[in-house]
């Protein structure tokens, strides 16, 4: 399952500077069991805008580290959140069946 969200750094604060408390707080969360990585993008020609992508094996296990409200975690969130906008895009699930051109391999 990916759990996506769009991120809209404001004004005085830097795409680098959320990434450093994106990095703290994901290594956290990876520590949580069915969590399987993260990413974050950078939006071609905004680079203020940035899209995080975070991989669970389940629903339920991102939901069960999210009840689990880890102290550290909520306060690196806590501590971006004046400089950031969250907009969630939802949780998917993943694809029952992946079809590839000849010769690509997924990532």
């Amino acid at each position: 399952m990916k759990y996506i969200f769009e991120v809209t750094v404001k004004e005085g604060y830097t795409a680098e500077d959320y990434a450093d408390a994106w990095v703290r707080a994901s290594e956290l969360i990876q520590q949580a069991p069915g969590a399987r990585g993260t990413r974050l993008h950078r939006k071609i020609g905004d680079p203020n805008t940035l899209i995080a992508i975070a991989s669970w094996d389940s629903k339920a296990a991102r939901d069960a580290m999210e009840d689990g409200k880890n102290p550290r975690i909520a306060e690196i969130i806590r501590s971006a959140a004046p400089f950031v906008e969250i907009r969630p895009l939802g949780e998917f699930d993943e694809p029952e069946w992946v079809v590839l051109p000849p010769g690509y391999e997924e990532n």
